[in-house]
C-alpha cells in the first residue's frame, strides 16, 4: 500500500509544482486585472469566462475521460486507434462550433449578456475554445503516460505566454479588456503547434467501429455530467449579472478568484488521481484499503490549508503589488469575507473527486450526469434565491451548497456500485477539529488574537485536537512503512 500511495505522492508532486508555477503566473492576472480594469470591465471578463467554461464541456464532448478509460485498458482497438478516434471526434467537433461562434459574433452576444461593441470578444473566445479542446487529448496521453514533467513545462509555457502578452499589450500598448482573450488565444495556439508532432506520431486513420461505439456509449453522458459541474462552478456569474451589475461580478470574481489557493490544491490532485485509481484497481487487490487512507490524508491536508487561507487571505491580499497596487485592487477588498466560504465549497469538491471511483471503475458514468444535475439545479435555484437578500455573499453559499449536495449524492451512488469503507471516524473528527478551530477565530474578531503573527495560535489548536484525538499519531508520521500491513 505504501508503494501506491508513494505513487501518487510522487505524481501529484511533479504536476503540484508545475501546477504551483503554472497557477502563480495565472495568480499575476488577478493583481494586473484589478489593478487596471474598473470593477465592472472586469466584471465582462469573468462573465464571459465563464461562459467559456461552459462552453468547454460542449467542445470536449467528454472525450477526455473517454480516452483515459480506453486507452488505459485497451479493451478495443490498439493504441493509435485509442488515441487518434477521440482526438478526431474533437477535432471535427470543435472546427464545428468555433466557425460559429467566429462567424456570427453579434448575432450571439446578446446570448452571452454582451452588448454589441464587446462582439469580438466571442472571436477571440472561439479560438480559446478550439485549441484548448485540441490538445485535451494530447494532454491526457502526457498523464497517462506519467510524463508529467512534459505535461507541467507546456502548461507553464502557456501561461507565460498568456501572462507576458498581456503584461505587454495592457501596461505596454495599453489595450483594454480584449488584451485578455487575445493572449489566451495566442498562447493556447502556441501550445497546439508544440504538440503536433506528437499528433502526428499516434495518430493512424484506420477505423475501428466498435472503439468508436464504446468510446460515444462512455463518453456522451459525461455532457451533461460536464455541464452540471460547469453550472455549479460558472453559472453564479451570469446570474450575479442578471440580478445585479458588471461591478458587482467584478468584485465577487476578483475575491472568488483568491480561493484558486484551495482549488490549486485540489487541481494537482485531480491530475495525478484519475490515473491513480485506474491503474491502481488493475494491479493492486487492497485498492479499496488505499483508496479509503488517501481519503482520510486528503480531507486532513485540505482542512489545514482551509484553515491557513481562510485566517490569512486579507494580510495576502493586501501585500503591495511590484508594478502597481496590491496583490488584490483595493477597489475589491469589500468582498474578501466570501473567501473562506469559497474555499469551503472546493474541499467538499475535493472529496467529490475522492468518491468518484466506483463510477469509473464500473462504467456507469450516467449517473455523474445525475449528480452534478441536481448540483446545477441546486446551484441556480440557491443562487436566485440567496443573491437578492445576501448578494455576493448568497452566491457564494449557493456554490458551497452545490458542492455538498454533490459531495453526497456522489458517496451514496459510489458506495452502491463499489463499496470502499472510509475512515469516517477518523474524517469526523479532523472536520469537527477543523470546525472548532476556524470558530475559535471567528468569534474571537475584533481583537488582538487577529494580529497576523497571532492567528498561527487557531492552526496550532487544530493540530492539538488532532493529536488529543489521536486522529493522527506522531509514531504514525514516523513509521509510514505500517501502512504496508
Amino acid at each position: 500500500m505504501l508503494d501506491k500511495i508513494k505513487s501518487l505522492s510522487k505524481d501529484t508532486l511533479i504536476y503540484g509544482t508545475s501546477t504551483v508555477i503554472q497557477r502563480f503566473l495565472a495568480f499575476i492576472l488577478l493583481p494586473l486585472y484589478t489593478n487596471v480594469f474598473k470593477a465592472g470591465e472586469y466584471g465582462i471578463v469573468s462573465n464571459l469566462f465563464a461562459y467559456i467554461a461552459i462552453l468547454n464541456v460542449f467542445f470536449s464532448i467528454g472525450l477526455e475521460s473517454g480516452y483515459f478509460k480506453f486507452a488505459s485498458s485497451l479493451e478495443a482497438g490498439d493504441k493509435k486507434q485509442n488515441f487518434s478516434h477521440p482526438y478526431f471526434l474533437v477535432f471535427i467537433n470543435s472546427l464545428i462550433l468555433c466557425s460559429i461562434l467566429f462567424f456570427f459574433p453579434v448575432q450571439l452576444a446578446p446570448v452571452f449578456q454582451l452588448e454589441p461593441k464587446h462582439a469580438s470578444l466571442l472571436q477571440y473566445s472561439a479560438f480559446i475554445l478550439f485549441f484548448d479542446a485540441v490538445v485535451l487529448i494530447p494532454f491526457a496521453y502526457l498523464r497517462l503516460h506519467r510524463r508529467a514533467k512534459v505535461f507541467g513545462t507546456l502548461k507553464v509555457l502557456s501561461i507565460s505566454i498568456n501572462l507576458a502578452l498581456n503584461l505587454i499589450l495592457i501596461l505596454g500598448f495599453h489595450w483594454g479588456i480584449e488584451a485578455a482573450f487575445l493572449s489566451n488565444a495566442i498562447a493556447s495556439g502556441v501550445t497546439f503547434l508544440i504538440f503536433i508532432p506528437l499528433i502526428l506520431k499516434n495518430f493512424t486513420f484506420t477505423v475501428n467501429k466498435q472503439l468508436y461505439k464504446e468510446l460515444i456509449k462512455f463518453s456522451l453522458p459525461l455532457i451533461p455530467a460536464g455541464i452540471g459541474a460547469n453550472f455549479v462552478q460558472t453559472i453564479d456569474r451570469p446570474i450575479l449579472l442578471y440580478l445585479t451589475n458588471s461591478d458587482t461580478v467584478g468584485i465577487y470574481q476578483a475575491n472568488y478568484r483568491l480561493g484558486i489557493l484551495m482549488m490549486l490544491f485540489v487541481s494537482i490532485y485531480e491530475f495525478a488521481w484519475r490515473p491513480f485509481f485506474l491503474q491502481t484497481v488493475k494491479d493492486s487487490p487492497n485498492a479499496k484499503q488505499i483508496f479509503s487512507k488517501i481519503m482520510t490524508l486528503f480531507i486532513f491536508a485540505a482542512s489545514v490549508l482551509f484553515l491557513f487561507f481562510s485566517f490569512y487571505i486579507e494580510n495576502i491580499a493586501k501585500i503591495p503589488f511590484p508594478f502597481r497596487g496590491y496583490v488584490l485592487g483595493k477597489d475589491y477588498w469589500s468582498g474578501l469575507y466570501i473567501v473562506p466560504i469559497v474555499l469551503a465549497g472546493y474541499l467538499f469538491y475535493g472529496i467529490y473527486i475522492n468518491l468518484i471511483v466506483g463510477i469509473y471503475i464500473e462504467k456507469k458514468t450516467k449517473y455523474l450526469a445525475m449528480i452534478t444535475g441536481i448540483g446545477a439545479a441546486v446551484n441556480v435555484i440557491a443562487n436566485f434565491s440567496l443573491i437578492p437578500k445576501f448578494g455576493i455573499t448568497g452566491a457564494a453559499y449557493a456554490t458551497l451548497i452545490s458542492y455538498f449536495i454533490m459531495m453526497l449524492s456522489i458517496y451514496y451512488v459510489s458506495t452502491k456500485l463499489y463499496k470502499i469503507d472510509y475512515e469516517f471516524s477518523k474524517i469526523y473528527l479532523i472536520l469537527f477539529s477543523t470546525a472548532a478551530s476556524f470558530a475559535m477565530y471567528y468569534f474571537t474578531a475584533g481583537t488582538f488574537l487577529h494580529e497576523w503573527y497571532l492567528k498561527i495560535i487557531f492552526i496550532i489548536v487544530f493540530f492539538v485536537l488532532i493529536f488529543t484525538f489521536k486522529i493522527v499519531k506522531l509514531s504514525d508520521i514516523k513509521n509510514l512503512r505500517s501502512l504496508r500491513k
